[in-house]
């Protein structure tokens, strides 16, 4: 089984997080509002039986891949032994944890050419989603809008959008993306009150307006200020092509003679 990887190669960070995405879902699915008939195909009677999520979203139960190495690393052996040995929702925990490692497994498989800062991207926003073992343990909702957290000084790319945040310094306060995508399309007012909130001593360098989580912000590579994208007429599609950003007052100091 090689987990529906047939004709299926992505090569960019937005790729393989799309793949990841696509799979986590098909899993998810097959742990929650497919649980009954997932549950009946892991018969104990049965050969090792591995929880595939695949490409297009959808989830299976099959045989591990007969092949050694395998095409893609391979989800636990076995699920189906354990279904009858304990409690139901033990179970689904342990699949869940299985199922996570495998779904980072595969997304990092992928991403084994990026460099650092294309791996450290592809994490975070891997790590904004709940895990399956959050949703299924009732850890984390599905619904539930991801924090944000700042590493120890990880390189800026200045660019923020819906899927994908760039940490700059720790000390350095940090705007979060708008809403991450949910199972059910939902606005919460409340969080994006808190997420205000959390962020509020963060303003734009040029207009000095306060932030809010409702629009695309910009950060600068070489003063490290953010900027409303308005402010310095900068689009998020627009910004998906800067490497570094400098905002005007940079470019200013940089052309004046010394």
């Amino acid at each position: 089984m090689d987990g529906g990887a047939v004709n299926h190669n992505p090569r960019t960070v937005k790729d393989v997080f799309k793949d990841f995405k696509n799979r986590r879902a098909g899993m998810l699915k097959a742990l929650t509002a497919d649980v009954e008939a997932f549950t009946r195909i892991c018969d104990p009677e049965k050969e090792n039986l591995c929880l595939y999520g695949l490409p297009n979203g959808q989830w299976e139960v099959n045989l591990p891949a007969e092949e050694v190495p395998s095409e893609l690393p391979e989800p636990a052996l076995g699920i189906n032994f354990a279904r009858d040995g304990m409690q139901r929702k033990d179970w689904l925990s342990l699949v869940a944890v299985h199922s996570d490692a495998w779904l980072f497994a595969v997304a990092f498989y992928y991403g084994a050419r990026f460099d650092k800062t294309e791996r450290e991207q592809l994490f975070h926003m891997m790590n904004e989603l709940p895990t399956l073992f959050d949703i299924v343990t009732g850890r984390k909702s599905v619904k539930e809008k991801p924090s944000v957290t700042s590493g120890n000084k990880p390189k800026s790319t200045g660019k923020v959008n819906a899927t994908e945040v760039q940490t700059t310094k720790a000390t350095k306060p940090i705007p979060p993306p708008p809403k991450e995508e949910s199972f059910e399309e939902e606005d919460d007012e409340d969080e994006n009150e808190d997420e205000d909130e959390e962020h509020g001593d963060t303003f734009c360098g040029s207009c000095g307006g306060k932030y809010t989580a409702d629009g695309f912000w910009i950060g600068c590579d070489i003063c490290e200020k953010w900027f409303h994208g308005k402010c310095v007429k900068i689009s998020a599609a627009r910004a998906e092509h800067i490497k570094q950003y400098k905002c005007p007052q940079c470019i200013s100091k940089r052309a004046r003679p010394s």
